[in-house]
């Protein structure tokens, strides 16, 4: 069984590669067909609701595949758009609903909304890499919130916005070694233990970022997949040690430093 440390390595490494590989994939290529083919057909909210196939489709893209059954919800967040500060989507603390309401905007842009960019192409650009996540949680739950943190990284902006989205909370916790008990603190006192302990500026640096994930990686090696976990064996004195080529001694202890 590989390590998440290593499963993580070998989908980022080459991520374009990584993305291919799914997108080659006979279902999502079906599904990714019926799309572009389709969605310039949509002129309406009515229309984009109607046709299931394209509307879980953005939703999976979106990230808000688990609420495609809220066909009413969903109705409000794109009857509303997001011009108006006060509108639904905006008052909304998960900010996947207003991304989405950005690119399907009927309330601005009418019968051309799915005439745009952000709604073909990078629609689809965005349901493959949430296939590819998805495809790799179903062998190792670690390696989903590393790719997903990585993708998220760059918006990250305070504390506040780690502590508003679980998962980015989980990566963050593991990493950092705070106990998830932290999390029954004040939302202030919280947001200032990850600030003291995590520089949110190097967020926007994708090496930083990467350095980062190896420490969650091995991190949740350690707690979850203790028999085969890279780290554990490092500080155990075990033989299996000896089976790691240089490359990952090596990596192992840039994570170490990846802090100073």
């Amino acid at each position: 069984m590989m390590t998440t440390f290593t499963n993580y390595q070998l989908i980022s490494r080459d991520i374009q590669k990584s993305l291919a590989r799914v997108a080659a994939e006979p279902v999502t290529a079906r599904e990714v067909k019926y799309y572009l083919e389709n969605i310039e057909k949509v002129k309406s909210i009515d229309d984009f609701l109607g046709n299931h196939r394209l509307y879980a489709f953005a939703m999976k893209a979106y990230g808000l595949e688990d609420m495609t059954y809220a066909k009413a919800f969903m109705r409000k967040v794109l009857t509303e758009g997001v011009s108006d500060k006060s509108s639904f989507a905006n008052r909304l603390a998960d900010e996947r609903y207003k991304e989405f309401a950005k690119v399907f905007d009927f309330k601005t842009y009418g019968e051309t909304t799915t005439t745009f960019e952000r709604a073909r192409q990078g629609t689809v650009d965005n349901y493959i890499r949430q296939s590819l996540e998805i495809s790799a949680g179903q062998e190792d739950a670690g390696v989903r919130l590393a790719l997903y943190f990585e993708r998220k990284a760059p918006g990250i902006n305070s504390p506040y916005d780690i502590l508003a989205d679980p998962a980015l909370l989980q990566v963050v916790q593991t990493a950092l070694n705070i106990p998830e008990t932290a999390s029954g603190g004040g939302i202030d006192a919280q947001a200032a233990m990850i600030e003291h302990k995590l520089d949110i500026d190097s967020l926007s640096d994708p090496e930083k970022v990467k350095r980062f994930l190896q420490r969650f990686t091995t991190m949740w090696d350690a707690k979850n997949n203790a028999a085969s976990s890279p780290v554990l064996t490092l500080f155990t004195g075990s033989s299996a040690s000896a089976g790691m080529n240089v490359e990952m001694l090596m990596s192992l202890q840039r994570v170490k430093y990846s802090d100073t």
